[in-house]
C-alpha cells in the first residue's frame, strides 16, 4: 500500500497488525509512521515516538522533523545523519540508511544519497537506488540495479514500479510498457495519486497532453496537494495553451521548492536579465 501511494490504507492496515515480535513490531510502526509523513502529517510521527524508540523509528522522526521544517533544519539534521552514519550499529540498519538516503534526495544531493541506498539489499533501499541512479542520468546502472531487483522478487510491487520508472527514461515503445504497469497496479490494487501521476508522466512524453491532463486531474482528486501532479499539471496547461497561474499558486502553497517553480524562477530571472541587457 506504501509504495503505491496508497497512505491511509497503509496506516489502517498497520494498526490491525497484532501479536508480532519487538523486530517485527517496529517494522510495522516504522512503514505506518512514513505513511504519515507522506500524507502531510510529520507531528504525529514527532508526537509519539521517543527518545527511547528503536533506531530505526527514530530514523523516520529524523525524517518526520526534515518535513515538518521545511529544510530549516537542515544543518543540524545532516549532521545528525552523518554522526549516525560514523556508527557501525546504525550504518547497517536498513531505515536508518532508507531515511538518510532519502533527506539526502530532498536536499537535491543524490550522490550521498546513492552512498546511503546502494549499499542495502532489500527492496526500499534498492528502488531508492534506481531512483538515484535515473537522477544522476546514469540509465545502465539504473537497469543494472532493477535487474537485481528482479532476481531479489520480481513480482514486488516495488520492482514493478522500478520498471516502469526505468522504462519512461529508456523512451519508445518502453513508455508504453510502463504506461501499462501504472494502469495494472491500479486495477489490481487501488487507483491512487501516485499512480495517475504515472500514467500522466507517461502520456507527456508520448505526446497526449489531453489524456495526461485528465490523469492529472484525478490524481489530484485524490490528493489535492501531490506537488509532482501540479508540477506536471503546469506542463500539460502550457503545452495546451491553457492558463497556469491557478496551478502555480496552488504548488507554491504545497510546496514552495519544488524543483519546477526554481526551474521557472530561474527562467524568469534569466529572461528578465536578457531584458534589461537588451534595454542597455
Amino acid at each position: 500500500a506504501l509504495a503505491i501511494g496508497a497512505y491511509q490504507q497503509a496506516v489502517n492496515e498497520a494498526q490491525t497488525l497484532m501479536g508480532l515480535s519487538e523486530t517485527e513490531a517496529t517494522e510495522r510502526d516504522a512503514l505506518m509512521y512514513r505513511a504519515y509523513i507522506a500524507m502531510g502529517s510529520p507531528k504525529v510521527v514527532l508526537d509519539e515516538v521517543t527518545d527511547g524508540a528503536p533506531m530505526a523509528l527514530q530514523a523516520v522522526k529524523l525524517l518526520a522533523r526534515y518535513v515538518n521544517s521545511n529544510g530549516a533544519e537542515s544543518d543540524a539534521i545532516l549532521a545528525t545523519i552523518t554522526e549516525w552514519l560514523a556508527d557501525p550499529a546504525w550504518s547497517t540498519n536498513p531505515t536508518v540508511l532508507l531515511m538518510a538516503a532519502t533527506i539526502y534526495a530532498r536536499e537535491g544531493n543524490y550522490n550521498e544519497a546513492l552512498k546511503c541506498s546502494h549499499v542495502g539489499t532489500t527492496l526500499d533501499l534498492m528502488a531508492m537506488s534506481v531512483q538515484m541512479f535515473l537522477q544522476l542520468d546514469r540509465v545502465d546502472f539504473a537497469e543494472k540495479q532493477l535487474r537485481a531487483m528482479s532476481q531479489l522478487d520480481d513480482d514486488a510491487t516495488l520492482t514493478q514500479l522500478a520498471t516502469a520508472w526505468v522504462n519512461v527514461r529508456l523512451g519508445g515503445n518502453k513508455i508504453q510498457e510502463a504506461y501499462y504497469v501504472y494502469s495494472e497496479l491500479g486495477e489490481k490494487f487501488s487507483w491512487t495519486a501516485r499512480l495517475y501521476a504515472g500514467c500522466a508522466a507517461c502520456q507527456m512524453h508520448m505526446g497526449r497532453f489531453e489524456e495526461a491532463e485528465r490523469d492529472l486531474l484525478e490524481a489530484l482528486s485524490k490528493d489535492a496537494k501531490d506537488s509532482d501532479a501540479l508540477a506536471n499539471l503546469i506542463a500539460c496547461a502550457m503545452h495546451l495553451g491553457k492558463p497556469t497561474a491557478r496551478h502555480v499558486t496552488q504548488l507554491t502553497s504545497v510546496d514552495p521548492n519544488h524543483p519546477a517553480l526554481l526551474r521557472m524562477k530561474s527562467l524568469e530571472d534569466s529572461f528578465a536579465r536578457a531584458s534589461a541587457a537588451s534595454v542597455a
